[in-house]
């Protein structure tokens, strides 16, 4: 363009100097020149178009790579970056399952720890419903013996005025309105500081020696224990109805190989009683015979002893 518009002005200046039909035949010969000049400056635009066209498919291609590679680069990012999230979903999802089973395990163990005290709490509550009914059984038993303690302590002291009222009467009988006490009491015979009961008692009567003597106790007394020589001797004068095999128990009885009195002690003189000590064997007061054994289940009269009451 810059060419055509120079030879446009070298037309113009010249035209301006050249007349006539000369300046006809000379645009005619610039007229061939510029046609000329264009064909030959169209050449090059042409070869720069096809150039251009040539180029532009692989201008085309390059863009399209790039743009398939952009598209690749962008879908790879949204992948990884889904396939990261994927494998994070899928690592929480573990880690969830975890905890899920873990938790259900606590459950199992809580539940199992919940049972266990739940009977606990049962049996506690059984063991203080129990502990409760015992308390008021103790109670009421704690109450009835209470009771009983007064009752006794009042009838121990009933007992105890009686007694001594009995006591006065029975060692210092009232006679004429005076009273004369006596170191025995009525019906026991005294001799130095005891006191004797000789039970005469008939066949129908008489006892075992056990129960002979079970009545000396309930007469706050024993079967008589000989001591001495002249005891011996009273004992066996106040046998009165008696043989060989029939007397009055007296507190000597065979243990364990020994003859033995009921306060404990041994029996120090053998000649007393011929016969040899055999468990099951008592002894019996034979009126001018002296000590003899018999069966202690046989029956008997007895005679019972106690102390003398100080005058």
């Amino acid at each position: 363009m810059v060419e055509e518009e120079v030879n446009y002005a070298s037309v113009v200046f010249k035209s301006n100097k050249q007349p006539g039909s000369e300046v006809k035949k000379w645009e005619e010969t610039v007229y061939d020149e510029v046609k000329v000049q264009n064909r030959a400056t169209e050449q090059p635009s042409d070869a720069n178009d096809k150039n251009s066209d040539s180029r532009c498919p692989h201008y085309q291609l390059l863009a399209c790579c790039l743009g398939t590679l952009s598209l690749i680069l962008v879908v790879g990012i949204i992948a990884a970056s889904v396939y990261c999230k994927y494998n994070k979903l899928i690592s929480d999802n573990e880690a969830l399952k975890r905890n899920q089973t873990e938790l259900r395990l606590q459950i199992h163990n809580l539940t199992q720890a919940s049972t266990v005290l739940e009977k606990h709490v049962i049996n506690l509550t059984a063991e203080k419903t129990n502990l409760t009914q015992k308390n008021e059984e103790l109670e009421a038993e704690k109450k009835n013996r209470t009771e009983q303690i007064h009752h006794m302590k009042t009838s121990w002291n009933e007992l105890n005025v009686s007694r001594a009222q009995w006591s006065i009467d029975a060692y210092c009988p009232k006679e004429n309105y005076n009273r004369q006490c006596q170191p025995c009491q009525k019906g026991w015979l005294a001799f130095q500081s005891s006191c004797y009961a000789i039970n005469d008692a008939k066949t129908p009567e008489q006892k075992t020696w056990e129960e002979a003597r079970e009545n000396c106790r309930g007469k706050i007394s024993d079967l008589v224990v000989v001591i001495d020589a002249a005891e011996k001797k009273n004992v066996i004068d106040n046998s009165w109805e008696s043989s060989r095999n029939k007397g009055y128990w007296i507190g000597l009885r065979a243990e364990g190989g020994k003859w033995k009195w009921v306060d404990g002690s041994d029996l120090t003189d053998d000649s007393w009683i011929q016969q040899p000590p055999s468990d099951g064997l008592c002894a019996i007061s034979v009126q001018n015979q002296g000590f003899e054994s018999v069966s202690c289940g046989e029956k008997n009269r007895w005679i019972c002893k106690k102390n003398a009451v100080s005058v």
